[in-house]
């Protein structure tokens, strides 16, 4: 059974439709890439998962449950966490203060099994931890980013979904990024990826699916999308010999 399970799924914006038809699984403890150029679904798919946007139709299940009509904060709590574009630190508040509200969910937890999460994460991410006090709004593009992804593991999710996590960030901080969420899959926790740089993302995944027009064009495993010519030129960037 996979652990996230879309089946037909269409979300349409007004009279434009996102997805058409989209059908994809992943299985627990997998990395899963989702590449494609800028309006092909991507995000829409992330948003419709975590129950931003309703699909028009077709189904979604996570853990064998149905996650039609369940509202956002519901589906955190079931266990999938949604990092979205733009990493959207809380600016009057600090990289403590922001990593901790990915807890908002665990109400019941005591403070104490908050707190040892929260030094999970400092360990995780140790140049955060010099800036714990800082407001976030004072970190680098960068440590941002490693916030924002803090603060969705702090949900403790079985899925984390990541919205272009390099966006922005500098080469040498993309490795790091990428580094890391390779260790969060390693810990235990499956990752559905949407990025921009699909060499990256199929270094890491184990399957990729590619978007066109919120359509699924192909899917495989990084190698065997590397080594198709058409879809490498056109939706991967290029020429490269391999996913390494």
């Amino acid at each position: 059974m996979p652990l996230l399970e879309l089946d037909s799924v269409v979300v349409a914006y007004g009279k434009v439709e996102a997805l058409r038809g989209l059908t994809l699984q992943v299985e627990e403890g997998e990395i899963i890439a989702l590449l494609g150029s800028n309006g092909a679904g991507k995000s829409t798919t992330l948003r419709a998962i975590s129950g931003l946007v309703e699909p028009r139709s077709g189904s979604l299940r996570f853990a064998d449950r149905a996650l039609a009509r369940l509202g956002p904060e519901s589906i955190v709590r079931l266990g999938i966490a949604h990092v979205p574009e733009g990493r959207r630190v809380f600016p009057g508040l600090t990289v403590r203060e922001n990593i901790v509200l990915g807890a908002s969910n665990r109400r019941r937890a005591p403070k104490a099994e908050v707190a040892a999460d929260l030094e999970r994460m400092f360990a995780t991410f140790p140049e955060l931890r010099p800036f714990a006090d800082a407001l976030g709004w004072t970190l680098s593009g960068g440590q941002q980013q490693m916030v924002a992804i803090a603060r969705g593991l702090m949900s403790r999710p079985r899925l984390l979904m990541l919205d272009e996590p390099s966006l922005g960030l500098a080469p040498l901080v993309v490795q790091q990024v990428f580094r890391v969420i390779a260790d969060i899959r390693a810990n235990g926790t499956t990752v559905l990826l949407v990025e921009q740089n699909a060499h990256m993302a199929l270094s890491i995944a184990d399957r990729g699916y590619v978007l066109e027009t919120g359509r699924l064009v192909i899917q495989g495993k990084p190698a065997e999308l590397w080594n198709n010519e058409d879809v490498r030129a056109a939706y991967l960037g290029g020429r490269v010999t391999s996913a390494a």
